[in-house]
This record gives C-alpha cells, sequence and structure tokens, in this order.
C-alpha cells in the first residue's frame, strides 16, 4: 500500500511538500543536477542558478585538487633528482670519509638544514669534523634511539627531548623540526632546521629511507656497514 501511495503521489503534492521544506535541495545539492529547469524569468531561473552555483563549487574542489595533485608531482621530481644526484655523489667517493662528506653535503643543500649532524658506529680515518660522533652501537647514550635503528624508519617533525642532547648538544635552535635516518649497523644522521615546520609527521620519509640505504651501500664499499 505504501509503494501504491508513493506511485499516485501528484505533481502538486510534490510542490506542496517542497514548499514546505525549501532547504531540501540544499540538504540534497547533487538533486538538482538531474532537473529540467526551463530557462526564463521567474522562480525556476533562480534554480537555474543554483545549479550553476553547484557545479562551479565542484570545478574549484576539483581544481584544488588538481593543483594540490601537481604540486605534489613537482616536489616528488625534485626529490627523485636530489636522490639520484646523491646516488652518484657516493659513487664517485674514493674513500670513506669523501663518502661522508658527500653525504652530509647533499642533505645540507637539498634539503636547506640549518645543522647537518652524523653519528657513526665505526671510526673513518681522516675525518674529524664538529658534526660527527664516533660510539660503539652499544653505548648508553643511544638508548633513545634503539627503536629507529630497529625498524630503519627515518623519523621527521620535533624529536623527544632525550634524542636531542646526543644529535645537537647545545645547539638545538637550529633543530627545531628534525628529519632523522636511521641507519642499522653503521649509525645516524639527522638533518634539523630552524623552522619547527620544516619538517613534520605527516611528510613522506620513502626518499630518506633510499637516501639512507644508498649510504649503507656506499659504506659498505669501504668496511664500514
Amino acid at each position: 500500500m505504501n509503494e501504491e501511495k508513493k506511485e499516485r503521489l501528484s505533481a502538486h503534492e510534490v510542490a506542496v511538500w517542497l514548499r514546505r521544506h525549501p532547504r531540501f535541495l540544499g540538504q540534497y545539492p547533487d538533486l538538482t543536477l538531474s532537473l529540467v529547469v526551463p530557462r526564463e524569468d521567474g522562480p525556476a531561473a533562480s534554480l537555474a542558478s543554483y545549479q550553476l552555483e553547484v557545479l562551479r563549487d565542484k570545478n574549484r574542489e576539483l581544481t584544488r585538487r588538481l593543483n594540490e595533485l601537481y604540486a605534489n608531482a613537482l616536489d616528488n621530481e625534485r626529490l627523485t633528482i636530489r636522490t639520484h644526484q646523491l646516488a652518484l655523489a657516493l659513487m664517485r667517493a674514493d674513500t670513506a670519509a669523501d663518502t661522508v662528506r658527500a653525504m652530509v653535503a647533499c642533505l645540507g643543500e637539498d634539503f636547506q638544514g640549518d645543522a647537518v649532524r652524523v653519528v657513526l658506529f665505526n671510526a673513518v680515518e681522516g675525518l674529524t669534523p664538529d658534526w660527527l660522533q664516533i660510539l660503539s652501537a652499544r653505548d648508553k647514550r643511544l638508548v633513545p634511539f634503539r627503536d629507529c635503528l630497529a625498524s630503519s624508519e627515518p623519523i621527521c617533525g620535533r624529536l623527544n627531548p632525550d634524542k636531542m642532547p646526543l644529535l645537537f648538544g647545545e645547539d638545538q635552535a637550529n633543530a627545531q623540526s628534525v628529519a632523522l635516518i636511521p641507519m642499522p649497523n653503521v649509525g645516524l644522521i639527522a638533518v634539523g632546521s630552524s623552522d619547527g615546520n620544516r619538517f613534520f609527521p605527516g611528510m613522506g620519509t620513502l626518499f630518506l629511507r633510499l637516501m639512507g640505504e644508498t649510504f649503507i651501500a656506499a659504506m659498505a664499499r669501504f668496511g664500514k656497514a
């Protein structure tokens, strides 16, 4: 019976119901796109304008999304080029010391870091800069990094306070946000920025992981991995 009553609804009853519920189309804007509206003066013209505005809103949203996708594509292209350039620089390095220097230089320049810090588990001959520390993998100061070293997953954002002293010491002003690359059996590399929003948890870490793996492979040539 209910189905029969629904089928017997007249145009007049529908019109009456719509008059009692003037916000109905606001709740179901997609419905307006399927309505056939005459283009003439009067009330119908306003509904046609509403349809057009709905289409414009959807078009603006699609344009915004396309712009975001385009911007992401450009960022990924730049990161791909930087990763490739890093791999070439590491391959051209003739010593372990040159390999570490090349890694630090690329990260500092390409990521616009204000401070790059390196912790290695094995000493590197001819390399004693102030940004480098040589520690045993069993050193107690590495306890805060145990989990990230085990997972080998890079970390981006504001580091926990227990990680900051080892990496940046008193120079924490240049490490308001950090990109940390853990490298099992090799060490850690951290890129710090004075901009607290430069590195953030939601940013992708794929390229950082690839850079870390490339560095590990390069150091393995000299028995340092």
